[in-house]
């Protein structure tokens, strides 16, 4: 019988999951279209490794067995799955068609809306994935300035200019890989010893799961202005989350571009590129940054109830609240049993559990926490994304489950049985992680 969210479950039989598995092996490379989705992530042999229905802040593997899920499709799902208002625009934009030979009058309506929101947006562009927008901007800031050098910091998806600061950087030739670097989180130095005349842009996740020090965004933002250097918000978590109108709205700050797309359409396909429309302007004649389905109607159907929900419950509000519940529940358990190896961090929409290899290695921590989380029916990697859709009810069973998975940590670490006490393969290190993040522009 397929597993309900209980305390008193075994592991989950995941017979189904492993057949499609078992299919995809050899016809899809990795397996998986999103590497944070996919089964290097997972404890292998007792993780599912598909889903097949989701409602409200519960999903179903294709073995039937019930989770409260707090990856929420990697964040897209501000709101939760099946969101009835989402939904029904959808549903009723279907009814009319889904895209067209010429404009649809979504693309103005939604544009109005997100200039209403979003501080820096003068002007508004959409597109579907957040490598397009984060692409088009690097693309903006080099027509503007005339230069060539990308400093970023943080993930900003999959194409060559950013890919080239990453160890999967094959395929991209040499004189993109000579003109991408990174710099520092909270280092303002690190950016300014980085920058030469030939930088076109600073791009930065405003927030990952650290807090800005000593005014970094500021600084950086000042910093900016005075060398001619773009300023992109890569805002494709602190977006529509953070406050609705991003980062921008919550720190103050007016970044020259900034790019969208988690959580503003509630999984819906659409990414979007804000600007100031001194350089958003080159977007008519000087640069091409066009697709087929930029004006896909159901996509901008979902953008308009999605952000509609968001201003009415004020939601970033509630994410806020439920997720401050998590993360200081989080921190008490751990603190109570005595384990200063572990302790949730970042803001409360997002929180994530951190490890110390002081106890053993933090993957197979992080794993054994997994193991156990899932068993009691919570589709956990470590984080706390929160939606909408996340009750009281599911914060006050987590928090059980959480002191309960943590109590086996806590005997695996004390007895030093780590690894005989994870029943699979533990998951692999994340992307961002194990990466080169250190490189440095080389002055001449």
């Amino acid at each position: 019988m397929a597993n309900k969210i209980s305390l008193t479950n075994d592991y989950p039989v995941i017979k189904n999951s492993d057949q499609l598995y078992n299919r995809a092996l050899g016809l899809i490379p990795s397996v998986t279209q999103t590497l944070a989705k996919g089964p290097g992530q997972w404890v292998k042999g007792v993780a599912p490794k598909y889903l097949v229905k989701g409602k409200g802040s519960h999903v179903w593997d294709a073995d039937g067995n019930e989770y409260i899920d707090y990856m929420m499709a990697v964040g897209p799902l501000s709101l939760g799955y099946a969101y009835p208002k989402v939904d029904e625009a959808i549903k009723k934009q279907l009814e009319d068609g889904i895209t067209f030979s010429m404009m649809h009058p979504l693309e103005v309506e939604v544009a109005e809306l997100i200039s209403g929101i979003i501080p820096n947006a003068e002007a508004v562009r959409y597109s579907k994935t957040g490598a397009d927008a984060t692409s088009a901007a690097v693309r903006l800031a080099r027509a503007y300035t005339g230069k060539n050098k990308i400093l970023c910091c943080g993930y900003h998806g999959w194409h060559d200019w950013y890919i080239a600061v990453t160890a999967r950087n094959l395929g991209i030739p040499e004189a993109v890989q000579a003109i991408s670097f990174t710099f520092n989180y909270n280092d303002i130095d690190s950016v300014k010893n980085s920058i030469d005349d030939d930088v076109a842009a600073v791009i930065l996740e405003p927030v990952v799961f650290q807090e800005p020090k000593n005014n970094f965004l500021q600084k950086l933002a000042e910093l900016c202005e005075q060398k001619n250097v773009v300023l992109i918000f890569d805002e494709m978590w602190t977006g529509f989350r953070m406050a609705v109108g991003g980062a921008q709205e919550y720190f103050g700050i007016t970044p020259d571009l900034a790019t969208y797309s988690k959580a503003v359409a509630n999984g819906m396909p659409i990414s979007i590129l804000t600007g100031k429309r001194k350089i958003m302007n080159l977007a008519n004649e000087d640069i091409f940054f066009y697709t087929t389905f930029g004006g896909e109607a159901l996509s901008l159907a979902a953008v308009k109830a999605t952000i509609d929900e968001l201003r009415e419950k004020n939601v970033p509000k509630y994410l806020n609240e439920q997720g401050k519940k998590l993360k200081d529940g989080y921190n008490s358990i751990a603190q109570k049993l005595g384990m200063d190896y572990t302790k949730a961090i970042g803001y409360n929409w997002r929180s994530m559990a951190a490890f110390d290899e002081k106890a053993g290695d933090p993957l197979v921590q992080k794993s054994l926490m997994q193991q156990e989380m899932i068993k009691r029916g919570v589709l956990w990697q470590g984080f706390h994304n929160m939606s909408f859709s996340h009750s009281d009810a599911d914060a006050d069973y987590t928090l059980q489950a959480l002191e309960e998975s943590l109590s086996v940590l806590k005997k695996a670490v004390d007895e030093n049985k780590l690894k005989e006490m994870l029943r699979g393969e533990p998951v692999q290190p994340v992307f961002r992680k194990v990466d080169n993040f250190n490189m440095k522009p080389v002055k001449k």
